[in-house]
């Protein structure tokens, strides 16, 4: 299971594959793949700044037919908790997506 941070999802949306390694290109094509719902609020966001053309419903949606992605459903609570432990970055979005793939030692490709 891996999860994807919110440029690898514009990236894969975009088609700027490119862009990944063949490390990164090899864990899309072998695993699970899972995004945080803050992703789809980062998304938002960088659609409202116009950031990104397209809304993130579009983008996710996309995505899950594309590469059978997921939304995560861990308990939020706990997402939290474990974000605020994370000190490297003042970005909420990077602390929660971050913390979402930390609760169970899974990948996160960013």
């Amino acid at each position: 299971m891996i999860y994807l941070d919110t440029h690898v999802v514009v990236w894969l949306y975009s088609g700027l594959t490119d862009k990944l390694s063949d490390l990164a290109k090899s864990l899309i094509n072998n695993h699970e793949i899972y995004i945080s719902p803050i992703v789809r609020l980062e998304l938002q966001y960088l659609y409202e700044i116009k950031r990104i053309k397209d809304n993130p419903d579009l983008i996710i949606s996309y995505l899950s037919n594309q590469i059978g992605r997921k939304i995560c459903n861990k308990n939020f609570y706990t997402i939290i908790s474990v974000a605020l432990t994370i000190t490297w970055t003042r970005d909420p979005f990077d602390r929660i997506i971050t913390a979402n793939s930390l609760i169970d030692n899974n990948i996160l490709l960013t």
